[in-house]
């Protein structure tokens, strides 16, 4: 039986192949048929995902989508997105310009268990996941166990939503650099960081995963909110009604389509969230048109389940409403927006996120890089008691750690001016004023 399956994926990937010599993806780059973007046009073979691949390698690229065509009815997949920088412009940097034809074109991968997310092996480094309830100073509590177990994290990406967080971190050995390979190591990193996540209530739902395997961090962190369950509805945690996104799902039986439309605040990488999600949901895209038009986005998609029929029930549409709700609030960051930059040091996240806590903020998002001895960090900070954050807060921790290192890119409105001193910042002044943020450090026992 093993053999035969073995062989029947075989045939299909060699099926697949021949089917892309046969007919090559045409990948066309204009800079010339619109006035304010960049046109790619891509004619391909159709196949269960391709749009799914296509937006996430212009996603990666931080390409933004303004708008798109999508039609892949029948054996042809055929799409236009007009795209522009991150500043609104055209594309013209011609090593972003050839990766693009090189990476839809006929030169890409011919077999698709080698692209999307998939999973692959890593020795740089040692991947972890992590789900579980959010709270305040649940990312302090984790970077802390991590820098007592000789963790070093690397890169980091961390989403809070509806009561519930996932986070999805690679960490080396602090000592090689390396990924960490020993099995009762990898266990105890397993089970402390299981611990952090249950908390006081040891009842509650958490989950840990660690290995050594590498996968497309966003996709990845929205299937295990996906599988947490936090399109749920939860009485606490909910966007107002102005802000929430307009979701809708009818059916059009002359056609056997279910038509998804959406209209949402515009944001990047908004449209690779919601491809995301109805492909891992097993829904196929057979037609779309993304359109945006100053901050609002309008999309319209044509879909089908993978077996062919629309959607058939109240309950299963109304689970594609809340999971694409879901899907376009998770990355919508609540709070005031910080940049930190700097060199980096073992221990770096761990000393950053205990000043937030011992300050009373919570962390609602965050985005952990290190390259070539820098440490690039974005936090999405808030109070802990709901509040606005206190703009005395955040300049005395700016002092702490640095008013170069730390800056403040959020709105003015996410910030509160108060006339007394805060309690927090009484607490801990003395504590800081003698030691400097590069010395500083709070060795915790964890056992």
């Amino acid at each position: 039986m093993e053999m035969n399956m073995s062989f029947s994926h075989d045939m299909g990937d060699e099926y697949e192949k021949f089917i892309r010599r046969m007919n090559p993806p045409r990948v066309v780059v204009d800079n010339e048929a619109c006035k304010n973007a960049t046109v790619i046009r891509i004619d391909s073979a159709n196949e269960h995902g391709i749009l799914l691949e296509v937006v996430q390698i212009l996603t990666d690229l931080n390409l933004i989508i303004k708008k798109a065509y999508i039609s892949a009815d029948g054996n042809w997949f055929m799409d236009v997105f007009n795209v522009t920088d991150q500043d609104g412009n055209k594309i013209t940097d011609e090593g972003i310009l050839d990766y693009i034809t090189k990476s839809l074109g006929p030169e890409s991968c011919f077999t698709s268990s080698m692209r999307l997310v998939g999973v692959k092996q890593s020795m740089d480094h040692t991947e972890i996941e992590l789900t579980g309830s959010d709270r305040p100073g649940l990312l302090s509590e984790l970077s802390a166990v991590l820098k007592h177990l000789k963790c070093s994290v690397v890169n980091a990406e961390v989403w809070t939503h509806n009561t519930r967080a996932a986070a999805v971190m690679q960490v080396t050995d602090e000592e090689t650099g390396t990924a960490i390979n020993d099995p009762e190591r990898l266990s105890r990193i397993n089970t402390l960081l299981c611990n952090v996540l249950k908390g006081s209530n040891k009842s509650s739902l958490a989950k840990t995963i660690v290995s050594n395997s590498v996968t497309h961090t966003d996709r990845r962190l929205h299937q295990m909110m996906f599988a947490d369950r936090d399109y749920e509805q939860t009485s606490a945690d909910v966007l107002e009604d102005r802000q929430k996104p307009n979701v809708d799902v009818v059916n059009w039986y002359d056609k056997d389509y279910s038509v998804v439309t959406i209209r949402c605040k515009d944001r990047p990488k908004l449209l690779f969230d919601i491809v995301c999600t109805l492909t891992d949901m097993g829904y196929v895209v057979f037609h779309a048109k993304i359109d945006t038009e100053g901050p609002e986005s309008y999309q319209e998609y044509f879909i089908r389940h993978i077996d062919g029929s629309p959607v058939k029930s109240d309950a299963e549409r109304q689970r594609v409403t809340q999971c694409l709700e879901a899907a376009i609030e998770r990355r919508v960051s609540e709070g005031l927006k910080l940049e930190l930059c700097t060199t980096d040091k073992v221990g770096l996240l761990s000393d950053v996120t205990r000043i937030f806590r011992e300050n009373s903020l919570t962390v609602s998002r965050a985005e952990v890089t290190t390259k070539d001895g820098k440490a690039f960090n974005t936090f999405y900070v808030r109070d802990s008691s709901g509040y606005p954050v206190d703009v005395k807060t955040i300049e005395f921790i700016r002092q702490v750690i640095g008013q170069t290192i730390l800056k403040v890119k959020g709105r003015p409105e996410d910030l509160k001016s108060v006339s007394q001193e805060s309690p927090t910042r009484f607490l801990f002044g003395g504590l800081f004023k003698s030691r400097s943020f590069v010395n500083f450090s709070l060795v915790r026992s964890y056992s």
